[in-house]
């Protein structure tokens, strides 16, 4: 048997178990990291602290794996304020967050494109290749804007839908600049007990979230407009 785009139904099913199977392990990884908290942040912060010079290269490698598996990125960002200062710590951020979105990216597609172009059949899938060809990079630097939204797991989502590597590595770098910023400059206030620096952050993160909420509406209301049309 077949289904109505002519995707065979034992097919269907294999893909339907692979993406659930994909989805189950992030689910996994989400519990263990954000609720169960099996990874010591501060552990790792002092080991990367120990290398010395090498210090803000190694936080970047270190911290673009734990980003992938999930650590939150407003912890990760504020220890690299903590170690590096708001300056040198928004540029590790900066790459630690590009770092993360290609390896999540590259997992996603790795592990999903397949079946979930096979289950959207080839019409959905040539509609999904025009819209990210027109608007992909632009669709990733706006998640990065709406605020409660994982970038991970978005990472992971734009990797399964066939988001192009360099559209996922220079959105997320031109999208992540003012919550690096804002996280980074948070936790180097804490490490030098900057009042000012703290407001600083905390203005340009509530900016952010109005801009990103009003991003998503519209967008939104874009996505509902164009199905109705």
């Amino acid at each position: 048997m077949v289904d109505s785009e002519g995707t065979p139904q034992t097919s269907r099913r294999r893909h339907v178990a692979r993406l659930a199977l994909f989805v189950g392990l992030l689910a996994a990884l989400f519990y263990l990291v954000a609720v169960q908290q099996v990874i010591d942040v501060e552990y790792v912060r002092g080991l990367v602290a120990s290398t010395g010079a090498l210090a803000p290269l190694t936080y970047v490698v270190v911290s673009s794996a734990l980003g992938a598996v999930l650590v939150p990125g407003p912890l990760l960002a504020a220890g690299s304020g903590f170690l590096f200062g708001p300056l040198v710590g928004t540029f590790v951020t900066l790459g630690a967050t590009v770092g993360t979105a290609i390896v999540t990216s590259l997992a996603g597609r790795r592990a999903g494109k397949e079946s979930a172009r096979a289950l959207l059949g080839p019409q959905r899938s040539e509609r999904i290749d025009g819209l990210i060809a027109r608007g992909g990079l632009w669709a990733v630097v706006g998640q990065r804007f709406v605020p409660g939204i994982s970038d991970a797991l978005a990472s992971y989502a734009f990797g399964a839908f066939g988001v192009p590597l360099w559209q996922m590595a220079a959105g997320a770098f031109i999208g992540s600049v003012p919550r690096a910023f804002v996280y980074t400059a948070l936790g180097a206030s804490i490490g030098e007990f900057s009042a000012p620096l703290a407001y600083t952050a905390i203005a340009v993160w509530c900016v952010t979230a109005v801009v990103g909420a009003f991003a998503a509406h519209r967008g939104w209301r874009s996505w509902r407009s164009g199905r109705s049309s």
